[in-house]
C-alpha cells in the first residue's frame, strides 16, 4: 500500500503548480503516464494571458473572455482568473521563468507582450514560441529539488478508487487511484483522500489535433465511471492553423504569427478572412477554424502567408521555424499550408471555485477540468491562466481539510496485460477518423448518430486491456451524444442543420451525472 497526502495525476501546468504548492503540507506523488515533461504545457507555444500593462485592465480581459465564450461562461469564475493572474505570473517568474522582454527608449525593459485573437490589447507573455517549455522546465526543476514531492514517471491511473468500488453504498467518496507500472505490469493502489486530476485535455480523440500522443480523455473518463459530473463535452475549440501533412505529421502554427502578420490565403492566392469578421485572421478561433474548413472544401487548400515577417520569423518564431524547415516548408519564403486541429476542450469535469469536483475529495484543475471560465469557446492563452489560478485555488482549499477517518483497504485490481496491440491501434485510429468526419469542425444529427454507432461497434471490439483506448473512446462517446444534443451552433459546436445560437440554449448545459442520466439546465 502506498499512502500519500496529496496524489496529483498529471504533469502539466496545473498539476506541477499544485504539487510545489501542496508540498509544504505534505508528502506528495505526480503521476504521469509517460516522461514527466510530456505534457500539453510543453506544447504551448503562444504564451499566457495576463493583464500586465498599465494600457490593459481587469476589465478589459473579462468583457474579452466572456464574448469569446458566447454566453456559457460563468462570470464570476472568470472574474476570479483574471484577478488572480498577476499574482500567479509573478510566482513564475521567481520559480525562474523567463518571459520575453524589449528595450525601451532609455534602456530599460518591460515585458514584450503579444496580441492573439479576441483580445482587444497586448497582453499575452511569451517566452519565444516555447512558452509552455518554458514553464514547465522551471517548475520541473523546482520539483526535483523539493523532497516532500515524489514522480512516478510511466505509470498510467487506471481507476479511481471510491466506496462505491469498495461495495459501500453510504455517499461516494475518493479514496485514491489505481495505478498501472507500464514497466512491470503491476497495479498499485495509491491511498489519498486529496487526489487531483490534471491529466490535460482530450485532443486525440481527434485525427488532426495539436496535442500530444497523451491526450486521450484519461481524466474525464475515470471520472466519468466513478460518478463524477462531466459538462459542456460538445465544446471542442479547433485551432485554424495546424501544418498540414497528408500523414497527420502535423503542429501547431501559433496564433501569435497571425498577431505578427501573417495573413490567411485560400488556393487561389486570395486573403478570405477580411470579409467574413471585422477582426480578419485575429477573429475568435472557433470563427476563424470554420472560414478556414469553408474554404478548404471550397478551393482545396488554405496557407499561412507569414513571408511579410522576413528573416524576423526565425528569430520570433525559432521553434516552429524548426519544424517547418524540417517538413520541407519555409516560412520565411513561401505560405505554410494549414488545416484546423483539434486544440483545447472546453468540458470536462464540473468543479467549483475552489476546484472541488462533485465527488467528495476529488479535484480538478486544468483542460480536464470545466470550471465555467471558457464558456463555449476558450479566449486565446487562458489556458495556462486557467491551470495556474486553479491549481493554487485547489492547494488553498485543501490546506483546510482535515484527514478523513480510517477507511476499508483498497481491493486488489488486476489490469490484464493488452492482448493485441495491433487491434488497439487500430480501433484507436478508427475513432480518430470517425470523429474527425462527423464530430468535427462541422457537424449534423444524420454524421452524428453514424457517429455514436461507429464508436459502439469499435468499443465491441477492442481487445483485452485496451485501458488507454477504452478511454479515448468512451470521451469520444460524451463528445458526440453532448454534440447531438445540443440542438443549435455556439462557440465551438456547429450543426449544420441548426446554424444559428438559439436564445433558449444561451445558458443551458449539457450535464452527464453519475448514475447515466443526460440532463440540462
Amino acid at each position: 500500500m502506498n499512502e500519500y497526502d496529496f496524489v496529483i495525476i498529471g504533469s502539466g501546468i496545473a498539476g506541477l503548480s499544485f504539487a510545489l504548492q501542496a508540498a509544504g503540507h505534505g508528502r506528495v506523488a505526480i503521476i504521469t503516464k509517460r516522461a514527466r515533461a510530456e505534457s500539453n504545457t510543453a506544447w504551448a507555444q503562444g504564451g499566457i494571458a495576463s493583464v500586465t500593462s498599465t494600457e490593459d485592465s481587469f476589465e478589459l480581459h473579462v468583457q474579452d473572455t466572456l464574448e469569446a465564450g458566447a454566453g456559457l461562461c460563468d462570470e464570476q469564475v472568470v472574474r476570479t482568473i483574471v484577478t488572480d493572474g498577476p499574482a500567479r505570473i509573478r510566482e513564475l517568474i521567481d520559480f525562474g521563468v523567463h518571459f520575453d522582454e524589449r528595450e525601451l527608449p532609455d534602456g530599460s525593459h518591460e515585458l514584450d507582450l503579444g496580441r492573439e485573437g479576441g483580445h482587444s490589447k497586448r497582453r499575452i507573455l511569451h517566452a519565444r514560441d516555447v512558452t509552455g517549455r518554458e514553464i514547465e522546465g522551471a517548475l520541473l526543476a523546482a520539483i526535483a529539488k523539493h523532497p516532500q514531492i515524489t514522480v512516478l514517471e510511466n505509470h498510467m491511473a487506471v481507476d479511481l478508487i471510491t466506496l462505491g468500488k469498495l461495495g459501500y453504498v453510504s455517499s461516494d467518496r475518493c479514496l485514491g487511484v489505481y495505478v498501472l507500472n507500464e514497466a512491470t505490469g503491476e497495479v498499485l493502489a495509491l491511498r489519498s483522500d486529496r487526489v487531483v486530476l490534471a491529466t490535460g485535455g482530450c485532443g486525440k480523440v481527434y485525427l488532426y489535433t495539436t496535442n500530444p500522443g497523451i491526450a486521450t480523455g484519461d481524466g474525464v473518463a475515470m471520472s466519468w465511471r466513478a460518478g463524477a459530473k462531466i459538462a459542456n463535452m460538445e465544446f471542442i475549440q479547433f485551432h485554424p492553423t495546424c501544418l498540414f501533412h497528408p500523414e497527420a505529421r502535423s503542429f501547431l502554427i501559433s496564433e501569435a504569427v497571425r498577431g505578427e502578420g501573417a495573413t490567411l490565403v485560400n488556393a487561389l492566392g486570395e486573403r478570405f478572412m477580411p470579409g467574413r469578421h471585422p477582426d480578419a485572421e485575429l477573429a475568435p478561433r472557433d470563427v476563424v477554424a470554420r472560414e478556414v474548413f469553408r474554404e478548404q472544401q471550397a478551393t482545396g487548400a488554405v496557407r499561412l502567408d507569414a513571408t511579410s515577417l522576413g528573416a524576423g520569423f526565425a528569430q520570433r518564431f525559432p521553434g516552429i521555424f524548426a519544424l517547418c524547415m524540417a517538413r520541407g516548408v519555409d516560412p520565411r519564403v513561401e505560405a505554410i499550408p494549414v488545416t484546423p486541429a483539434a486544440h483545447y476542450a472546453m468540458g470536462g469535469i464540473v468543479t467549483d471555485l475552489a476546484g472541488r469536483s462533485t465527488l467528495h475529495r476529488l479535484y480538478a484543475c486544468g483542460e480536464v477540468a470545466r470550471t465555467g471560465v471558457h464558456g463555449a469557446n476558450r479566449l486565446a492563452s487562458n489556458s495556462l491562466l486557467e491551470g495556474l489560478v486553479f491549481a493554487e485555488r485547489v492547494a488553498r482549499d485543501l490546506e483546510t481539510v482535515s484527514p478523513l477517518d480510517a477507511t476499508p483497504p483498497a481491493r486488489d485490481w488486476r489490469v490484464p496485460p493488452l492482448t493485441d496491440r495491433g487491434a488497439a491501434q487500430v480501433a484507436a485510429n478508427m475513432v480518430r477518423d470517425t470523429m474527425w468526419k462527423y464530430a468535427g469542425i462541422v457537424r449534423s444529427a444524420d454524421g452524428l448518430g453514424a457517429c455514436l454507432a461507429t464508436l459502439e461497434d469499435i468499443e465491441r471490439r477492442l481487445p483485452e486491456g485496451a485501458t488507454e483506448e477504452a478511454n479515448l473512446v468512451e470521451t469520444a462517446r460524451l463528445i458526440a451524444l453532448a454534440a447531438l444534443l445540443r440542438e443549435e451552433s455556439r462557440g465551438g459546436h456547429y450543426r449544420t442543420d441548426f446554424p444559428h445560437p438559439r436564445p433558449s440554449w444561451q445558458h443551458r448545459h449539457v450535464l452527464w451525472r453519475g448514475s447515466g442520466a443526460l440532463v440540462t439546465t
